[in-house]
C-alpha cells in the first residue's frame, strides 16, 4: 500500500467523485481511478460502490476511512518535523474554532503568526463542537479553540483562554427589560430563541432549564448568531447569549441571569498530550504561550453553574 493511494482515497471521500478528487489531486481521472483499484485489489475489497450518478463509500471504506486518516495525519506530522530543522520556512497548520469567540481576536493572532512564519499555509475551519471534536481526533484539525459543557475529554489537552457569564438578552419593550438581573424563575414559560443544535449554549440552557423545572418555549432557533441577535431585537422571543456577545448587541436590552450565575468557557485544545506539527506547535506558543497545557486554575475546569 502506498501513501498517495491513502491519499487519492480520501481525496475521493472529501470530494464526492473522482472527477472533482482527480482535480483537487492535480492528476488525471485515469490515474486517480487506476490507483484506487491497485488500493482495492491489494486490500481485497471494493471501497466505494459505484452507480452512473454517484460514488458512496462502502462499508468496507468506512472501517478504512479512520485509519487512511491517521496514516496520511502521521506521515504529514512526519514531513513536518523535518522541515521544523529548517526553521518553519515551510509547512501548514489547522485550526478550528467555534461561532463566537469573545475577546480572542483570531484573524489578528493569525495574521501575526503569518508575518513571523509567510511561508506557513494557515488552514482555518468554522464548525460546531462535535465536528471539530471528530477533526482533532483523526489528525485534520491540529488545535481548535473549544466550549464544552464540562471538563475537556482525556484524549484531549488544553486550557481555558477566557470564561464568561452567560446573560439574557430581550427585546427593548419585554416585560423584564427594565430589569437590572433577571432570576432563571423569572423566565418561566417564556418564548425563546434559541442558537443551532448541538451548540454548547444550548446545552447549557437546557440543562440548566431542566435542573430548574423551567418550561421554555423554544419559537424560533438559528445557525448565526447576528440573526439570533435580530430575531430578539426584533421582538421574537429572548435568548442567553455569552456576555461579550451581549455587549457586543445593539438596540437590545441586556440583564444578569442569577440563582444560579451560569458560565461559558472556551478553552484551546489539541489532541493529548500535545500536536506534533511543528507549525502547529509554533502557532500553539503563538496563542498560548509558554507552556501552554501548563496547570491551571481548578475553579475555572468546566463550565457549569456558580
Amino acid at each position: 500500500m502506498e501513501l498517495r493511494q491513502v491519499e487519492h482515497f480520501l481525496a475521493v471521500v472529501e470530494h464526492g467523485s473522482f472527477t472533482a478528487a482527480a482535480r483537487a489531486t492535480r492528476i488525471v481521472q485515469s490515474a486517480l481511478s487506476t490507483s484506487i483499484r491497485n488500493l482495492e485489489r491489494e486490500l481485497g475489497t471494493a471501497l466505494f460502490e459505484r452507480t452512473t450518478r454517484r460514488v458512496t463509500v462502502s462499508e468496507a471504506g468506512q472501517a478504512f476511512l479512520p485509519r487512511a486518516r491517521r496514516v496520511v495525519a502521521e506521515s504529514t506530522a512526519a514531513v513536518e518535523a523535518v522541515r521544523a530543522v529548517a526553521g518553519l520556512h515551510r509547512g501548514r497548520v489547522a485550526i478550528g474554532m467555534i461561532q463566537w469567540l469573545g475577546p480572542v481576536d483570531l484573524p489578528a493572532e493569525l495574521s501575526r503568526f503569518h508575518r513571523r512564519y509567510p511561508e506557513i499555509q494557515i488552514n482555518v475551519l468554522n464548525a460546531p463542537v462535535s465536528e471539530l471534536l471528530d477533526r482533532l481526533r483523526n489528525g485534520t484539525l491540529d488545535l481548535a479553540y473549544l466550549a464544552m459543557d464540562g471538563p475537556l475529554p482525556d484524549d484531549l489537552a488544553g486550557r481555558p483562554v477566557f470564561d464568561e457569564d452567560l446573560l439574557l438578552i430581550m427585546p427593548p419593550e419585554h416585560r423584564l427589560a427594565g430589569q437590572r438581573r433577571v432570576r432563571w424563575a423569572e423566565l418561566d414559560d417564556e418564548q425563546f430563541v434559541d442558537f443551532a443544535e448541538g451548540a454548547t449554549v444550548t446545552g447549557i440552557v437546557r440543562r440548566v432549564s431542566a435542573q430548574l423545572g423551567l418550561n421554555r418555549r423554544m419559537v424560533g432557533q438559528v445557525t448565526q448568531l447576528d440573526l439570533q441577535l435580530a430575531l430578539v431585537r426584533n421582538g421574537l422571543g429572548v435568548a442567553i447569549v455569552q456576555g461579550t456577545l451581549a455587549a457586543s448587541a445593539h438596540g437590545i436590552a441586556v440583564a444578569e441571569l442569577i440563582e444560579p450565575r451560569v458560565h461559558w468557557q472556551v478553552s484551546l485544545t489539541s489532541r493529548s498530550p500535545g500536536p506534533v506539527n511543528p507549525a502547529a506547535v509554533a502557532l500553539l506558543d503563538h496563542l498560548a504561550g509558554r507552556d501552554p497545557w501548563g496547570a491551571s486554575d481548578p475553579s475555572t475546569t468546566a463550565v457549569g453553574l456558580r
